[in-house]
């Protein structure tokens, strides 16, 4: 408890911190119908680097609620970059995939495999631009931690990375913690492998838009792995 109480004040004096560097706004690219992916840096360009993808998947929004409140903020010691929406196609449609029907948490390019249906992996791996553009941001910044936002399993996906910081989030979140298989294709399982020393999980919200009780726990969650 007193670990736990310790991890609450840090992040929120992280919460309260004054600006130190504006905002930085980059285009990462277009989707498959041309509507932009953006990502915005803030904190401390010089501190521990995360990653935080509010939406993969279109009809699993809750992330873009956490997102929305760390673009608006400034921690101390964290290079924070933000990708509030992945998948604009999805979520405008308020489907899983994207325009072409893709599953982007199934093009990535480690253990990949033809898979159909509501896990349809596209013809060959990063075969969509949204899953290109989060993969050459991912090996262009390295984070130390990236964060996938989920929806509706109320837990974290823990599936190769540094079990200490997955159940640090996991405490201040809220969220249950469990260790999952690693998935085909997946975002996580690419990461995990690609980037040996990084750590990369998915944090599954429960289902509907969170109040803003559980947004302020999970932004807490995230600056704490700073």
């Amino acid at each position: 408890m007193r670990k736990l109480a310790a991890a609450l004040a840090t992040a929120g004096a992280l919460l309260a911190a004054g600006p130190a560097v504006a905002a930085h706004v980059e285009l990462l690219g277009r989707s498959v119908d041309g509507r932009p992916i953006r990502a915005i840096e803030v904190g401390d360009p010089s501190g521990t680097r995360l990653l935080v993808v509010g939406c993969i998947h279109g009809n699993e929004p809750a992330g873009i609620a956490v997102t929305q409140r760390l673009a608006g903020m400034s921690p101390r010691g964290i290079d924070l970059w933000i990708v509030p929406v992945l998948n604009p196609d999805g979520r405008a449609a308020n489907t899983r995939a994207n325009a072409h029907g893709v599953d982007l948490n199934r093009n990535f390019p480690i253990r990949w495999r033809r898979m159909g249906g509501v896990y349809e992996s596209g013809p060959h791996p990063l075969s969509e631009p949204e899953a290109r553009i989060a993969h050459r941001l991912i090996l262009r910044l390295q984070p130390h931690v990236t964060i996938w936002f989920h929806q509706h399993l109320d837990l974290i996906w823990a599936s190769g990375g540094d079990r200490r910081l997955e159940r640090r989030f996991a405490s201040i979140s809220g969220l249950p913690y469990h260790p999952l298989p690693e998935l085909p294709g997946s975002a996580i399982t690419w990461q995990n492998n690609a980037l040996p020393g990084t750590t990369a999980f998915a944090a599954e919200l429960p289902a509907g838009w969170p109040d803003a009780a559980h947004i302020a726990r999970y932004v807490r969650a995230v600056l704490a792995m700073g």
